[in-house]
Order: structure tokens, then C-alpha cells, then sequence
């Protein structure tokens, strides 16, 4: 087998050996990326109104090939993009701005490089046109930064992952070359800009990794492709990947490669307006949307357990579902989830002993709520065909699958099967055990949410999953997409008193910040920890809960500085919701209400209490009457919160 470089042997009209140079500028003329081809391989200066962001070098792909010839450029092509884009969920707003300039390297190989440069970043892709499938061997980036530069980023030993790891804060030069950087990163510069490093458009081929190269460098890797998986005796395990080739995809010859994104922003705000992740990926390509459903999901994995009030046994029963379906029928809940544990790991045709699945689905369906089920991902594998169908014959809406703990070309290509199958029974999707979002919510719109991040489930084992860590999430996981946090516990702790209970996790925070979070850490499909006894209990926060949306028409983050707190605005129709939470610092904030249209406003608080501090579940509701420009002050106790409805006088 021969190889060629793309990249290496890219030269961009070259005249005997000369350096060539293309200059792209971002629509506003702030951003430019200087793009050079000279006999080393391809690098790009990006900078901002003459500060140099970054530089990326030996951008290639060493791909398998029966003749090795190095491309010629046969044009280089510019064009300039200004549009609206209307997602078919609105997770962050009813429409996108999709402005970039591109240019577009076609070489006599038929290969092809291109760039798009947005007012908010930079992202480049490969193109091959090969007659015959490919074999690539690795794909090649070196980044490079400044030496007082730091980074935010989750770390592994190896690419088997739940994506669960807690950030890490360190320079650049402090990163261990042995550890692997699952993506997004985020690059803070000295001056305090920012450049998130991720990728969209991720379609039959490895998601892409980094690591540390130096004082000043990272560099790009890639998990093999999988030659055997292991089998254990546990379904949890499964599956994960043992040998692998010395290659890391087998992909059709004519094709697009994943967009590398390079976004840059001048303050956190920057990084919730940024939508480069969903505007770079496949539009969709499903004629009917309009049964995918977006909403607030019920589930019974701790639920179950802990309920009382009611003259049944509490369990995986018949039972136990009616009591989940009432209450989201009552509340306005779409979703009742079956979680682990409602049939065997190893069968999804069959549910357990006490559960009479066709009565519980017709249930659901006379209270117009919608039943989901969970699976281990390698049972529905096994069981695909099947599975699906008695999924079909149940009624069941939606798939919560788990524990993939990869990202492999395989598993890759299981994901997009796993959602156009979803589609084609009408199905919505939450993945777990997940990598994180590169778009498939745009291609597949019933792809609702994703985990990728440490989540409350986290609270009832560790500290990880602590104020801190929520006012990373914001900035860092959410600027890849829809997260699945799973906000609003009504039992609460602070620094001092939050312990762990693994079937009845508490949330380290107040009871207003637990609640904050279901406004900021944004979420289409957002699921409920409690059980329905709990939510019952605190009536006066189940009924605040059930009338914020899923879906938004705007968002805006009114005040924010990452690690410490966050405010954050969005907006559904004419009513605006807003959220604010602090690390384990007590804080005041005076937040000026200038995006607010000018009017007369209703608004409704709830508020850390006079004792939250101590007592975390502690709060105050509180509703008055407001102008618009009016300066509201917060009052936040240590790991406090603050959120409010808006909504205009008539």
C-alpha cells in the first residue's frame, strides 16, 4: 500500500517551489486567517484585527492508495454566504445567522480544502472525488498557541469514554502528552479571548481527539478502527473495542470529511451566541418533522425508589408508571421514561414480571403523555429489527440508549443508524454513555438531547457535579449543543452539608440554583430527577418548573464569567425567562433589564431565601411589577440562585 499526504504535497499555484498565500477576512472584516502553501504542507495564521489567535499547521490526511501522486491546485474558488437558517427544534433561538466567506482549494486530484471564515470563527474540511473507498490512516493538525495561554478540557488514558470526566484548568505547557483530549476544548488567551476547539459534521469516521506537543502546541489523534470488540459477562461493558487496525476509517472515495472548528469569541457571551456547530452540519434531509415533540421528560431510574403518599408498592410495575403518567398529565409533561431495569439487559422484546407494557402505552396515550424506553446500546444492536417493531407495536415514542463509551468510525455509523431508524418509527432519541454533539441534531432532528458531560447523576457518587462545575457547562458543553443535565432536584445541599446517596442523590446548590439550572443549561428534551411524591411535595416549585419551555425563540447571556456565574436570559414568544447562578461565593448582582422591549412587566422570582445559606432548600417567591430598564438586584447565597418569569403587562 502507497500513501499520499493531502496537505504535504498541497501546493497552491505554486511557481518553482514559491510559498503561495490566500488571505481570507471573516463578513465584518475583524477576523482574517492568512492560509500558506509552501514544500513543508499547508499552515493558517488565524488572527483578530492584528492579534494572532492561533496557527495551525501540517494540515493533511495519509490516506491508502494504489498511486501515489501529489495534487496540483486546479482552482481556487471564493464565495460568500448570508443567510437565515430555521432549525426544526429550537434549542437557543427560532432562526441562525449563517454568514461566512469560504474558499475553496481544488486540486487536479480532484481533492479539495476548504475554508469558512465567520464573523465567529474559523473551520476548515477535506473533500476526496476517489473512484475507488479509502483507507485513511491518520489525519494530521498541529494548533498552536501561546505559552501563557491556558485550556479547559477533559482528559482520558485511553479513547474508551463515558465523557464524564471533570474539566482541568492548566496551561498549555502543563498538558500530559500520554493523556487524550476529547473535544470541546477551550483555549483561554492571556488578553482574555477565547478559541473553542471542536468539530461538526462527524459522519462515518472517528470523532477527533487532541493532545499535548509542547510548551505551546497540541496536536490532533484519532481512536483506530475497531479489528475486534470484547465481550463481558456484563451487557454494560460490552461491546468496547479490543485490537484494533492501523488505520482509523474505511470511507466511500467521494465524500466530505468533518468540519474543524476553530471558534473565537472576546467574552463568554460569545460562546452562547455561537451556533457554528449546527450551521456546519447536514441539513436534514427528513420531509416530515412535525411529530418530533421536544419536552419535559418524567423518569423512574431513582423515582421509583423513593415514593410515598400512595397505597401501592413502589417499583418497576403497572402501577408505578400510571403514578409517573398522572403527574406528567397533571403538569404538562410530555414524556414518562422507563429507565434501567424495566426488562433484562440482554432482552428488549419482553418487560419484566409486573409491568403489562400494552396497558401502561395506553395509559399514557388516553392522558396524551408519550412513553420512552431505555436501552444498553449492544442489546439494541442485537436485537435491532426486532426491537424496533415491538417498539412500534408498544407505542413507544422515544430512546434513551446507553453506555456506548466510544467514538470510532463504527461507532459513529451506529449513532446515525440508531437515529434514521429512530425517524423512520417516529421515534425521539437521548443518548447516553454519548460523545458530544457535531450535529446530528440538525440532520436528525428527533435527536434531542445527548449526555457527554458530568450530570446530576453524578451528585450521588462523587463531588464532581458541583456549582462550579455548572458555571463551566454553560460555556464549554453547551457551546457543542443540547445537554442532558437533568436539572431542578428538590433536594438540596451547600458546600457544607451535600453528602452522596446513590439511589436518592441530592444537588450541591439551593434549591433556586438547582431550578436556575433548568433555564440555563438548555436542553429540548429536559428530564426531571425527582419522583412525582417529591415534585407533589413542593407544589409552588413543580408549578414554576411547568411553565418554562424547552424551546426558545432567543437567547442572550445578560452577565456571565466562566467558573464563578452566569445570567442568562432566553426568550419564548413575548415572555422571557431568566436564570442566574454563583460558584460556592455568596454574590450580589445588579442585572440592568435593557432586553426587555420597552412596557409595564409582570415578573415572578424565586429566590434564595434569608437562610438558603445554611438551609439549601431554602427559597423565597416573590411576584411585582417592573419597567423595562429597571436594575434588578440578586441577591445569591454561596452555591445560591435566582430565576424569574417575565412577561408583559396587557
Amino acid at each position: 500500500m502507497k500513501y499520499f499526504l493531502i496537505g504535504c504535497f498541497l501546493c497552491l499555484f505554486c511557481v518553482a517551489g514559491n510559498a503561495q498565500q490566500y488571505v481570507l477576512m471573516s463578513p465584518d472584516k475583524k477576523l482574517s486567517a492568512e492560509i500558506e502553501s509552501n514544500r513543508q504542507g499547508i499552515s493558517v495564521k488565524m488572527t483578530k484585527e492584528g492579534d494572532i489567535l492561533l496557527s495551525l499547521s501540517d494540515l493533511g490526511m495519509v490516506t491508502g492508495q494504489t498511486k501515489a501522486v501529489p495534487p496540483q491546485v486546479k482552482k481556487a474558488k471564493r464565495n460568500a454566504i448570508s443567510e437565515d437558517v430555521k432549525p426544526a427544534v429550537k434549542e437557543k433561538s427560532e432562526t441562525y445567522r449563517n454568514e461566512y466567506n469560504e474558499l475553496v482549494l481544488t486540486f487536479k486530484s480532484e481533492h479539495a480544502l476548504t475554508f469558512r471564515l465567520f464573523n465567529e470563527g474559523l473551520a476548515y474540511r477535506f473533500s476526496t472525488t476517489a473512484k475507488d473507498s479509502l483507507t485513511i490512516v491518520k489525519e494530521t493538525l498541529n494548533i498552536q498557541f501561546r505559552e501563557d495561554d491556558s485550556i479547559r478540557f477533559q482528559s482520558e488514558q485511553s479513547f474508551h469514554s463515558a465523557y464524564e470526566q471533570p474539566y482541568e484548568f492548566k496551561k498549555l505547557g502543563e498538558l500530559d502528552p500520554a493523556r487524550l483530549c476529547n473535544l470541546p476544548v477551550l483555549v483561554e488567551k492571556q488578553n482574555g479571548k477565547f478559541v473553542m476547539i471542536t468539530e461538526s459534521d462527524l459522519y462515518h469516521y472517528p470523532g477527533l481527539w487532541v493532545k499535548g506537543a509542547g510548551k505551546t502546541q497540541i496536536t490532533a489523534t484519532h481512536p483506530r478502527y475497531p479489528k475486534t470488540l470484547v465481550n463481558t459477562k456484563s451487557r454494560y461493558s460490552s461491546g468496547q473495542v479490543g485490537e484494533t487496525y492501523d488505520y482509523i476509517a474505511r470511507v466511500a472515495g467521494k465524500r466530505n470529511y468533518p468540519w474543524r472548528i476553530f471558534a473565537v469569541a472576546d467574552r463568554e457571551a460569545g460562546l452562547i451566541n455561537n451556533n457554528m456547530v449546527y450551521l456546519l452540519a447536514s441539513p436534514t434531509e427528513l420531509k416530515d418533522v412535525s411529530w418530533i415533540r421536544p419536552g419535559v421528560v418524567m423518569f423512574d431510574w431513582w423515582g421509583k425508589n423513593n415514593i410515598y403518599g400512595v397505597d401501592f408498592k413502589a417499583g418497576v410495575n403497572t402501577e408505578t408508571a400510571k403514578y409517573f403518567i398522572d403527574f406528567c398529565a397533571e403538569k404538562g409533561f410530555r414524556y414518562f421514561l422507563f429507565d434501567d431495569g424495566w426488562s433484562r439487559k440482554d432482552d428488549l422484546l419482553h418487560a419484566v414480571p409486573g409491568l403489562d407494557m400494552e396497558e401502561v402505552t395506553a395509559y399514557a396515550k388516553a392522558k396524551g403523555v408519550d412513553v420512552m424506553v431505555w436501552v444498553i446500546w449492544n442489546t439494541l444492536r442485537d436485537q435491532w429489527q426486532e426491537a424496533f417493531d415491538q417498539f412500534e407495536r408498544w407505542g413507544i415514542k422515544g430512546i434513551k440508549t446507553d453506555f456506548m463509551n466510544r467514538d470510532d468510525q463504527q461507532m459513529v455509523e451506529f449513532y446515525e443508524a440508531i437515529a434514521g431508524k429512530a425517524a423512520e418509527k417516529k421515534m425521539v432519541i437521548n443518548f447516553h454513555g454519548a460523545y458530544k454533539p457535531c450535529g446530528l441534531s440538525r440532520k436528525y432532528p428527533n435527536v434531542l438531547t445527548r449526555e457527554a458531560l458530568i450530570e446530576f447523576e453524578q451528585s450521588g457518587v462523587s463531588n464532581n457535579d458541583n456549582p462550579e462545575h455548572h458555571n463551566l457547562l454553560p460555556y464549554i458543553r453547551m457551546f457543542t449543543g443540547a445537554m442532558d443535565y437533568i436539572p431542578a432536584t428538590m433536594r438540596n445541599g451547600n458546600k457544607n452539608n451535600f453528602r452522596h446517596f446513590g439511589d436518592y442523590p441530592m444537588g450541591w446548590g439551593t434549591r433556586a440554583h438547582a431550578m436556575a439550572l433548568f433555564i440555563i443549561l438548555h436542553s429540548p428534551m429536559t428530564m426531571l430527577p425527582g419522583s412525582p411524591s417529591d415534585y407533589y411535595r413542593e407544589k409552588e416549585c413543580t408549578d414554576f418548573l411547568a411553565r418554562i419551555p424547552v424551546e426558545w425563540d432567543e437567547t442572550k447571556l445578560l452577565m456571565g464569567k466562566i467558573s464563578k456565574y452566569t445570567v442568562l436570559a432566553r426568550r419564548s414568544g413575548t415572555e422571557w425567562h431568566v436564570g442566574a447562578i454563583t460558584n460556592d461565593d455568596r454574590r450580589t448582582i445588579e442585572l440592568p433589564t435593557g432586553f426587555l422591549a420597552p412596557g409595564k412587566y409582570q415578573i415572578e422570582i424565586i429566590e434564595d431565601g434569608i437562610n438558603a445559606g445554611t438551609a439549601a432548600t431554602d427559597y423565597k417567591l416573590s411576584r411585582r411589577q417592573i419597567n423595562a430598564g429597571e436594575i434588578l438586584k440578586l441577591e445569591l447565597a454561596p452555591g445560591g440562585g435566582w430565576l424569574a418569569r417575565i412577561t408583559l403587562e396587557k
